[in-house]
């Protein structure tokens, strides 16, 4: 229970700090790179519901990521781009990444590790090339521009937005994972074969969580379109799949609150290092640097960011208890 309290003050605290910060910083990139932030999040945490709740390793997340960044993009293109159009958009892609996931569920998630992962890539390909070749409704690889509602044109008033769409989102997810069925998909995770001996349907619980999972991402796809009023291809491609693997393993797997750090330690990385390559030309091959940021994460916290702190802290506490 103490360490519960502790949590929540931590939590609090990062809370008020976050709403606070456009009040005494008046960087209108700062505030940007924050809101990505927050939206990304959202997209890890959701990537750990697959990866770290359930044990499934996913190489196609980045189609309902996708899938949410042009039916928002295409609706406020092609009608008015007024507040209503906006949050229809939003039940679009809940519908869409809702029934896209079950289906895709339903036809993959009999196969088992590596197979299942080339199989999602195969099928984030398809969508990838569709978009290419659609061009009379996604313009292709050029993408295309949209105006989005005037409510969400102020850059504070959406990072207040995004804000509250990582908070209402982690909560929820949160519930999820405690609910029974998220202690399902856990013991799934831990051992398979003994879950289906105690008589649960395997299947189903991991068809819902690719549904929770696929709506979560599709969500984030369409407030990262908001974000940038432009959308192409680039949403369907497999490094942004690798980004949410990238921000979950090193936030932590199976903790949720660990795609919030991970989120943040990789969007600052990828900005500071590319802020770099002005001062010197050795920082132009910036991957390099983040390639190797990347190893030392997983060196010195291999259960993740979250996961080590609380690997330590257990160890604390069982040595304070023995004394």
């Amino acid at each position: 229970m103490r360490m519960k309290t502790i949590s929540r003050l931590w939590m609090g605290a990062l809370v008020i700090l976050l709403i606070g910060f456009p009040f005494v910083s008046d960087s209108r990139g700062a505030l940007i790179l924050l809101t990505q932030i927050f939206i990304y999040a959202v997209f890890a945490m959701s990537y750990d519901i697959l990866l770290g709740y359930t044990g499934i390793i996913s190489f196609g997340h980045a189609m309902f990521f996708g899938i949410g960044a042009y039916t928002t993009g295409i609706l406020l293109s092609r009608w008015e781009h007024t507040l209503m159009a906006f949050l229809v958009s939003l039940a679009l892609v809940l519908i869409l990444t809702g029934i896209v996931s079950y289906l895709i569920g339903v036809m993959t998630l009999r196969l088992k590790s590596h197979f299942y992962a080339m199989l999602t890539l195969a099928i984030a390909g398809l969508f990838l090339v569709l978009a290419e070749k659609w061009r009379d409704l996604t313009k292709g690889s050029d993408g295309f521009t949209f105006y989005i509602p005037d409510l969400l044109k102020d850059r504070t008033t959406f990072y207040f937005v995004a804000l509250g769409f990582m908070f209402g989102i982690f909560y929820l997810l949160k519930r999820f994972t405690e609910s029974p069925t998220g202690k399902v998909l856990q013991a799934i995770r831990e051992n398979e074969q003994r879950t289906e001996s105690l008589g649960y349907q395997v299947l189903q619980y991991k068809i819902i969580a690719s549904v929770v999972a696929g709506v979560a991402a599709g969500l984030s796809g369409s407030m990262y379109a908001i974000t940038l009023r432009f959308v192409n291809t680039s949403v369907f491609a497999t490094n942004v799949t690798l980004d949410a693997l990238l921000m979950t393993i090193i936030g932590g797997v199976g903790t949720l609150f660990g795609g919030m750090i991970g989120s943040a330690l990789i969007l600052l990385a990828h900005t500071g290092l590319t802020d770099l390559a002005k001062v010197h030309w050795i920082f132009e091959r910036w991957m390099i640097f983040f390639g190797a940021i990347y190893i030392l994460a997983v060196m010195f916290f291999p259960q993740g960011i979250v996961g080590s702190i609380r690997q330590w802290r257990e160890k604390w506490t069982k040595t304070v208890a023995s004394k």
